[in-house]
C-alpha cells in the first residue's frame, strides 16, 4: 500500500495511527500541500479533491477520505478494533470521532485558512478562528466521552481517540490553551507512550522540516 500523506496533515496523521495500530505494511509518499503539489495533474487524478490522504491499494484501488479510509481497514484488519462491535456504544464512540472530523476540521484546513487570507484576514484573525473552532469543538468531545477510562471510551485505544490526537496536534501548533482540556492531554499522553502513535507523529515523518 502506499499512503500519499503531508506530514502536518490531521487527516493524514490519523490513517497513519490507524496503519500502525493494526500493524499494516505501507509506504508514506509525501505530498507537499504548502507548496500546492496536490494541485499538480497527477495527484488531482488519484484524487480530484486534491487533498490528502490518499491510499493506493496494491492492486491500484484508490481510497480518498481519511474516516473511509480507516473503515476500509477496519474491514480487512479487524484487529485490534477501532469501534466496539455494539450498539449503542459504537454509535457513541463515532459521534465523537465525528465532532472532530466533521465539525472542527472542516472549517479549520488549509484551503479555509487560505480563503480566509485571501479575503484580507490576517495572521492573528485567522489563528483566533481556528482556535475558536478548536474549543467549541473539543468543549463538546470532552464532555461526549468517558472519565473513567485510560482512553476516550476504554483501556484501549479507538477511533475517537485517533481523531482527536491528531486535532490536538494542530491545537498545540496554534496555541490553543489546553488548560480547561485536561481530561483530553491526559488522552494524548496515554495515546503517544504507544508505539504506534508515535510513529505516527507529524514529527517522525520522512516529509516532517
Amino acid at each position: 500500500m502506499r499512503l500519499y500523506s503531508y506530514w502536518r496533515s490531521t487527516t493524514s496523521y490519523r490513517v497513519r495511527i490507524a496503519l500502525h495500530l493494526k500493524g499494516i505494511d505501507h509506504e508514506v509518499v509525501p505530498v507537499n500541500l504548502a507548496k500546492g503539489e496536490q494541485h499538480s495533474p497527477g495527484f488531482a487524478a488519484l484524487n480530484p479533491a486534491r487533498g490528502v490522504p490518499v491510499l493506493v491499494l496494491e492492486d491500484g484501488t484508490t481510497l480518498t477520505q481519511s474516516l473511509a479510509i480507516i473503515d476500509y481497514l477496519e474491514g480487512i484488519q479487524p484487529k485490534p478494533s477501532l469501534l466496539p462491535d455494539r450498539q449503542p456504544e459504537r454509535a457513541r464512540v463515532m459521534a465523537a470521532a465525528h465532532v472532530v472530523a466533521l465539525d472542527i476540521h472542516p472549517v479549520n484546513n488549509l484551503r479555509v485558512v487560505q480563503r480566509l487570507k485571501a479575503m484580507g484576514h490576517g495572521p492573528e484573525e485567522t489563528a483566533g478562528w481556528m482556535r475558536h473552532w478548536m474549543n467549541e469543538g473539543l468543549n463538546a468531545f470532552q464532555a461526549m466521552i468517558r472519565t473513567d477510562t485510560p482512553f476516550a471510551f476504554g483501556d484501549a485505544p479507538g477511533l475517537a481517540d485517533i481523531c482527536l490526537v491528531a486535532q490536538l496536534y494542530n491545537a498545540h501548533r496554534w496555541g490553543l490553551d489546553l488548560t480547561p482540556f485536561a481530561r483530553l492531554t491526559e488522552i494524548e499522553g496515554n495515546c503517544l507512550a504507544l508505539e504506534a502513535f508515535a510513529r505516527a507523529r507529524p514529527e517522525a515523518q520522512p516529509d516532517a522540516e
